[in-house]
């Protein structure tokens, strides 16, 4: 069953491959993509059909000559550290008047229990456990799995195949690299990113990198 029904009308801020992810989604659930906006002068529309718009000025233009805003909802295609900027972008679209739903792919199984903030994303076969709370602006990738009474702050993304077990806390802006394990109980900082197959066996500083098995700091930001 999907939970997107709605609304129907859905613009995203990036262009690449995670954009082409949320548009599939969109499009199983019924919606449409009315545009898209990247920063990068270089990339196109990787929808074919669906109009680009460079930068925040491009918006500001694109918001400025459409009608019914509020009818419209703004998701961020933008993966990886860059928590903090889809946290701005969110709020860009808010100021707009524009919704900011989360969006769970038909799928994946999120437990009533659970919460998920404005513009979090649960993609296909993902699970988000009872008792889990997911902040805003957060990606939960295909395959990863959040169990019981896990904590997540805003921009958060848990990459593809990644394993938090149950009582993980995680601060802002962390990245959890494709196939990494945390160990239950941990505390994951802020600024934080583990690396693709890490397995995290105790909790991590701010702002360092951590990989391996056991998971070892390499850098501080």
């Amino acid at each position: 069953v999907c939970s997107m029904l709605e609304p129907l009308f859905y613009a995203i801020w990036g262009s690449a491959g995670h954009a082409k992810v949320l548009a599939s989604l969109i499009a199983l659930c019924g919606g449409q993509v009315v545009a898209l906006f990247d920063n990068d002068d270089d990339v196109s529309s990787v929808l074919p059909d669906v109009p680009l718009y460079r930068g925040k000025s491009g918006f500001e233009h694109w918001a400025e000559e459409t009608e019914r805003l509020n009818d419209i909802a703004g998701l961020v295609a933008i993966g990886g550290r860059k928590g903090r900027d889809r946290i701005a972008i969110q709020l860009l679209f808010k100021r707009y008047g524009m919704l900011l739903p989360n969006v769970v792919h038909p799928s994946a199984t999120v437990c009533k229990t659970a919460q998920l903030g404005a513009g979090s994303q649960v993609l296909a076969q993902a699970v988000v456990a009872a008792d889990t709370r997911i902040d805003s602006a957060c990606i939960v990738n295909h395959h990863a799995s959040i169990d019981h009474e896990c904590t997540l702050g805003e921009g958060v993304h848990v990459a593809p195949g990644a394993i938090l077990c149950g009582c993980v806390t995680v601060g802002d802006n962390v990245m959890i690299g494709a196939g990494a394990v945390v160990l239950p109980h941990l505390v994951i900082s802020s600024d934080v990113v583990v690396g693709a197959g890490a397995v995290v066996t105790r909790n991590v500083a701010p702002g360092v990198v951590v990989v391996g098995n056991p998971a070892r700091p390499i850098v501080k930001f």
